[in-house]
């Protein structure tokens, strides 16, 4: 706000100085050319000294030379001053400028320009500054935790679909928020359960462990009973940890997936836009080969989400020369490929590279936390495709299956 004040200030100082240095400069002109006509009276009045005649061509400011055998020499209509040449006077008739309208003239539209600049300056302050003033606050609220802050509608054309974004950001981050405290609450009763039915088979793996180790069973049919009954709760026991694995692998995230059809140069242009500045700019080469439009059958802020996922892996565990996306068709489905140079990935890690939290072995010195390829593949398989990766030539790709619509 102060900020903004101090810039008007400064911009109307500056005007009015500008048309200040302006005038003075239009009014020594006007000085300056209102004289011409007395310095070519001069010079008519030696003209006619020296010749007897005179040219009123050389002298565009005069428009008439008379003198007593005309008329009355100082009646006229015109402005004019009274020469004396070769012992007669003369009656020199001459034009006036126009410069003192030009210079009100030019004041009018200094003026008009100035309150044109006032009035822009004000609708600024008015439908841009104080708005903006008011939604200041809003990201760091949110940023806090303070879901319930109010953010005031917006009529203005500048801010109404921003705060409309950031009503349904907030709303989006409180969503986001009850589905966890939900998960969590879901999957500590899950944990609770299971540790639970857990503790039924492990006491009677316990309890026949301890009978098989006095052997209080001499016959061996009842031994094999026993180890078999072993056998059957170490399966139940099984069964509940995979449960437990399942809880905390797959379910932690959940996705949305809006499947439409979709143009695939729009979603390539939004990947190009958004990367190709980016790269030009560290010295890697993207290369975007070409490709034959079609229409997609997918959710296409969900596909440039999975593409923004596997471009940013390669700007950081490629060697930063070369990210390439080719295209090819199979089986009525578009195959978008990424790939880059400078790969260390064992191809042993191939399998494992899709799962949650899994990051390789050339991850030590990049941040991240292993869901990117979980969540493309997560998604892929909701919009009914799937994504697969390979290595060849110390190149690392890895390819969309979308379905064509």
């Amino acid at each position: 706000m102060r900020a903004y004040r101090r810039l008007c200030i400064v911009v109307i100082t500056i005007f009015l100085l500008l048309t200040v240095a302006l005038n003075l400069f239009l009014v020594g002109v006007k000085d300056r050319n209102e004289g011409i006509y007395r310095v070519e009276a001069k010079r008519l009045a030696d003209e006619i000294a020296e010749t007897g005649n005179y040219d009123l061509e050389k002298y565009p400011h005069i428009t008439g030379v008379f003198n007593a055998d005309d008329g009355e020499l100082y009646i006229s209509n015109e402005h004019y001053l009274i020469i004396e040449a070769g012992g007669m006077q003369y009656r020199v008739e001459y034009v006036v400028g126009n410069g003192q309208y030009s210079v009100a003239a030019i004041n009018c539209i200094f003026g008009a320009l100035f309150l044109l600049i006032v009035g822009l300056l004000y609708y600024i302050w008015r439908h841009i500054i104080v708005p903006f003033g008011r939604l200041n606050a809003v990201p760091q609220e949110l940023a806090r935790g303070n879901l319930s802050v109010p953010i005031l509608e917006e009529k203005s054309r500048f801010f109404g679909k921003f705060t409309w974004s950031v009503n349904l950001l907030r709303e989006s981050i409180e969503d986001s928020r009850k589905k966890e405290i939900t998960m969590q609450r879901d999957k500590k009763l899950l944990l609770c359960s299971l540790s639970h039915d857990i503790k039924t088979p492990l006491s009677a793996i316990k309890l026949n462990a301890k009978v098989l180790a006095k052997r209080l069973y001499m016959d061996e049919e009842k031994r094999r009973a026993v180890a078999e009954s072993i056998n059957t709760r170490a399966d139940e026991i099984e069964r509940f940890v995979s449960e437990i694995t399942k809880a905390a692998s797959e379910d932690f995230m959940s996705f949305e997936v809006t499947q439409r059809e979709a143009f695939l140069s729009l979603i390539i242009t939004r990947i190009d836009a958004r990367y190709a500045p980016q790269l030009a700019m560290s010295g890697t080469e993207f290369v975007i080969h070409k490709y034959d439009d079609c229409i997609l059958s997918c959710d296409p802020d969900r596909l440039a989400e999975c593409l923004q996922n596997l471009i940013e892996n390669a700007i950081k565990y490629g060697d930063g020369r070369q990210i390439e996306i080719s295209f090819d068709k199979m089986d009525g489905c578009e195959l978008i490929t990424v790939s880059n140079t400078g790969c260390t990935l064992e191809e042993k890690e191939l399998p494992q590279i899709f799962e949650s939290f899994h990051r390789g072995n050339n991850a030590d010195k990049v941040q991240g936390n292993g869901l990117g390829l979980f969540i493309c593949r997560r998604l892929m398989r909701l919009m009914n495709g799937e994504v697969y990766a390979d290595i060849h030539n110390e190149c690392f790709y890895i390819t969309l299956v979308v379905k064509m619509a």
